[in-house]
């Protein structure tokens, strides 16, 4: 148990050595970039540092795996250069349960990773991205989503209503040359509205100076009507709608299970976040996936030579199954193979193939 011990605390020091190191490279280079970015406008340096600071989270939970990869290359280099795994085969002890600690370590940072830094990472980058837009358009400024524009979709028990707005504000809760489309349960169109300007308020859209049309009259210009404020409910929140603007990894893994229940609601392919989802759950098996490929390569003496080829190794094996995660992924987003394959066969794949490596060097 003191043993087990003592690689669990040696490898979380080396975790936490290199994820510092990482932090404060990401953070010098991210501040310059923020410099250069705004050099024109009214930023200053310490604006600029809590951009970088808001920034970082998302570029470090990206390269966790690669963290961890390098943590265990430092582990077992250093166990081995000190004759440490020397001494533990001598005992009659073996090396694979050495790999216990480190494994069961790395399960732990990726329960803790997913759990908390993930919420923490959506939190800060959707900050980022509203003082971002605060800087670089002065304050509230309208902007153009796209030259379509900007499309929204709500459902219902009384059928869906499809938005479209030429543009909105930063956080989608004013659109402005808004058309409100209304269905009913059975796909037909109900009515038809436009409003130079809709607000979202908590339950409700209000529309000020609408025009309705009635799409089932027998002739919908000459009913229409032109109310001074009309409200539409909706579920819809200004968090909701700015995630809809975002990647999946914009929103809290916590949030992801009834945010998709409202996608699938709405008629919107959830796919891309059931799949982003899954590979989330499944991070503490790559971590431990990435702990078992470095050791594959580095549990061996350091007098026996050729040890900076076998870290070469260990590193392009790493950067294989990191691409491969990417890979399945996209064929996991485009409906190519099944999302629980696309996010759990390349971790599952990694710690077999690594295991087995382990097993031919150690048992022969």
């Amino acid at each position: 148990m003191t043993l087990t011990l003592y690689f669990a605390r040696k490898f979380l020091y080396a975790f936490l050595g290199v994820a510092g190191v990482f932090l404060g490279i990401l953070m010098l280079l991210d501040m310059v970039e923020q410099i250069r970015r705004f050099a024109g406008s009214d930023v200053n340096f310490a604006q600029a540092a809590e951009l970088a600071a808001l920034n970082v989270p998302e570029s470090l939970y990206r390269i966790l795996p690669l963290i961890v990869l390098l943590a265990t290359l430092t582990l077992f280099l250093g166990l081995a250069r000190r004759s440490e795994l020397v001494v533990i085969r001598a005992a009659g002890r073996s090396a694979l349960r050495a790999l216990i600690a480190p494994v069961v370590t790395a399960l732990l940072i990726g329960g803790v990773a997913v759990a908390v830094l993930n919420p923490i990472v959506a939190a800060t980058t959707k900050q980022y991205e509203l003082l971002v837009g605060q800087y670089a358009r002065g304050t509230q400024n309208v902007l153009s989503i796209s030259r379509e524009g900007l499309w929204l979709r709500q459902g219902g028990d009384e059928g869906q209503t499809v938005i479209r707005a030429t543009r909105a504000n930063f956080d989608g809760t004013v659109l402005y040359a808004t058309t409100f489309l209304t269905f009913g349960p059975d796909g037909s169109p109900l009515r038809r509205i436009e409003a130079p300007e809709a607000n979202l308020e908590p339950g409700a859209w209000v529309l000020h100076n609408p025009k309705v049309w009635s799409l089932q009259s027998d002739n919908p210009e000459r009913d229409a009507t032109r109310p001074e404020e009309l409200r539409l409910p909706t579920d819809l929140t200004r968090d909701q709608i700015r995630d809809s603007f975002s990647a999946p990894s914009a929103i809290p893994i916590w949030e992801l299970p009834e945010f998709i229940a409202r996608l699938d609601a709405a008629g919107f392919s959830a796919r891309q976040h059931r799949v982003w989802l899954q590979m989330e759950l499944a991070l503490p098996l790559l971590l431990a996936a990435m702990v078992l490929v470095a050791a594959g390569f580095t549990m061996r003496h350091s007098r026996v030579g050729g040890t900076g080829p076998f870290v070469l190794m260990a590193l392009l094996a790493g950067f294989a199954i990191f691409f491969l995660r990417n890979f399945a992924q996209v064929l996991g987003e485009n409906g190519q193979i099944p999302v629980a394959l696309a996010a759990w066969s390349p971790p599952v794949a990694a710690i077999l193939l690594s295991l087995g490596l382990l097993l031919h060097l150690e048992d022969g």
